[in-house]
This record gives structure tokens, C-alpha cells and sequence, in this order.
């Protein structure tokens, strides 16, 4: 009931935001002039909101995105608001093992450092289908592909931190939708079965691999006493491209629960205050909210099952490098 209210009302929390901040509200007087952020699917929706606050921050962005002539767009906006502002664009698609590698192979090239990874990008409730690899698309897209492009950036980051003493930071965006995922939490068995598919139910699924490979890694990075932290968020409920698949039904249920939708400022500002804000120095391994952290689902909070989802997307990419 207290988050319902929250919710309701804006009321800030314990990190004096709330539902209602916006992204250029959560880094008022934040100096990222020393940092450089990759931001997946950066070229529309909050993603593109994303781009620009970190950005007008003085932060050197990389929009990673699949469809240039958008992020190009993207861009543009950005250079037209501050003609300062260090922007570049990339290819990348998740859903291909080999686009994920080329995109790190280009980034690598370009000699720049990397001190913040926003793993953004994502697809939902879309109807059953297969990637050119063999994957589900929203398990590949949502999970598999940030996983492996969180993997071979990994060095990067940690050389950079090293390098510079500043702290990296990893966000996976993840979803309050996790909570409604198949019984098992992950379907290992039969991850790529159209047979048993629900469209929610495997968005919810992909959503929950989010936070398992976010706490995992955040485990690792510990243990190996890397300056690397990594969070998982909720952005809100917001009317984006994302919601293409279901349109009609979001603007169905808007009807009803307008007071729980978010503005794309509002839904950008919890990526933005756990990719920036200096409260947030050293902790690691926490699911937010409202830019305030909460507590995830039961199956987000078990570490079996995020080692275990460790190890299997371990192999699968694996077995899809050799093919």
C-alpha cells in the first residue's frame, strides 16, 4: 500500500525522489564530464531520454542501437538541444551473437575508456518467434544479448576503473512484470519450446533473468574486488515503442490505471540516478523503484537460480559461438 501511494502521489523516498522525478531532476549539479555510458536501444523511448540527460551531463554517450536512421535521429536531437554534447552511434542487435560481437570488436577499436554500461534495449509481448540464432526472441533480446555484451565489455570496464579510480557502473532494465513469469521462474528445459509460450509470461521470464544476471554478476564483481557495480530498475509503466505488440490492450488499461503511468522523463529517471548519482557509490547487487530500492520477486532473490541461469547462458552462448 505505502508504494501504491507513493506511486499515487510522487511522495519522494528515502533518496528524496519519487515517482513523479524526472531524469534531469534525479542529476541536477552531477558533473559527468570524466565518464563514458554505451546506452542500448538509446535511440528512442526512454532509452533516447537516457542519451540526452547523461549527455547534457557532459557525459561521451554511445547510442547502441539497431536501426541507425533512428539513432542517427537521436542524435541530431541531442546535438540540436547542446551542440557540445558528445554523442556517437552504433549498430547493435541483440538478437544476433554475431552483431553483438562486431558491435564490442568496433567499440573496443575506438580507444575510448567505459565507465558505464546501460543494458536498455528490449522487446515485449511479442508473438512466439525465433532470432536467426536459434533463440527466443524475448529471452535472446531482453537477456541473452545484454548478458553477452555485458561478458566481452567486462575487461573494458574493469581496466578503465582500474585506469581511472572511478567506479563503473552496470544497469539492466529490468520490470516490475518479472513477478509474473512461468512457475519454474526460468523454462531451462525448454527455453526455445513454442509449445506452453505466453507472450507475458516469457516478457515476465526475460525480466527476471535481468535481475538473476544482475545479482550474480554483482556477486562476481565482489568476490574479485572489482570497482564495478551492477543494478537492476524498474523504469515505471510508460507508453512507449516497446508497447507495439499490445497497443490496444495498453491503452485499454491506461483507461483504468492512469494514476500508475509514468511521462518518458519520469521513466528515465531511475536509469539516470543509478547511473550517476553519488549516493549510489558502492552499492551494488539492488533492484529500484521510483529511484529508491525495493525489494524484488521471490525468484529474483535466489541465488540458485541466478547461478544456475549464470551457467546456462554461459552455454548457450557458447554453444551458438561454435555453430
Amino acid at each position: 500500500m505505502v508504494g501504491i501511494f507513493s506511486l499515487v502521489t510522487g511522495r519522494p523516498g528515502s533518496s528524496g525522489f519519487g515517482s513523479s522525478s524526472t531524469a534531469e531532476q534525479v542529476t541536477e549539479g552531477i558533473d559527468a564530464s570524466n565518464l563514458t555510458a554505451i546506452i542500448t536501444g538509446g535511440a528512442s523511448g526512454i532509452g533516447l531520454e537516457t542519451a540526452r540527460v547523461l549527455a547534457i551531463r557532459k557525459a561521451h554517450v554511445i547510442i547502441a542501437a539497431r536501426n541507425m536512421e533512428s539513432a542517427k535521429e537521436a542524435k541530431q536531437l541531442i546535438l540540436e538541444e547542446d551542440e557540445s554534447a558528445r554523442v556517437d552511434i552504433m549498430k547493435l542487435d541483440l538478437c544476433s551473437v554475431k552483431s553483438v560481437g562486431t558491435f564490442v570488436d568496433n567499440f573496443i577499436a575506438l580507444g575510448v575508456p567505459l565507465n558505464i554500461l546501460i543494458n536498455n534495449a528490449g522487446v515485449m509481448f511479442c508473438p512466439y518467434q525465433q532470432t536467426e540464432d536459434g533463440i527466443e526472441m524475448q529471452f535472446a533480446t531482453n537477456h541473452l544479448g545484454h548478458f553477452l555484451l555485458t561478458k566481452l565489455l567486462l575487461d573494458k570496464m574493469k581496466q578503465t576503473a582500474k585506469d581511472t579510480g572511478i567506479e563503473g557502473r552496470i544497469i539492466n532494465l529490468s520490470s516490475i512484470a518479472h513477478v509474473y513469469t512461468y512457475e519454474e521462474g526460468i523454462r531451462f528445459d525448454n527455453i526455445n519450446d513454442e509449445d506452453g509460450y505466453s507472450d507475458k509470461k516469457a516478457y515476465g521470464q526475460s525480466k527476471l533473468a535481468n535481475i538473476l544476471h544482475t545479482n550474480e554478476l554483482s556477486r562476481r564483481l565482489q568476490a574479485e574486488g572489482v570497482n564495478i557495480t551492477a543494478n537492476s530498475v524498474h523504469p515505471g509503466v510508460i507508453m512507449t515503442p516497446l508497447m507495439r505488440h499490445s497497443s490496444l490492450l495498453m491503452n485499454f488499461l491506461k483507461m483504468f490505471t492512469f494514476f500508475a503511468w509514468k511521462n518518458i522523463p519520469q521513466g528515465a529517471a531511475t536509469t539516470c540516478y543509478v547511473a550517476l548519482h553519488p549516493s549510489l557509490k558502492g552499492v551494488t547487487g539492488k533492484y529500484f523503484r521510483d529511484c529508491n530500492e525495493c525489494q524484488p520477486s521471490t525468484h529474483a532473490s535466489n541465488e540458485l537460480l541466478g547461478r544456475k541461469l549464470w551457467d546456462f547462458s554461459n552455454k548457450m552462448i557458447n554453444s551458438l559461438s561454435k555453430a
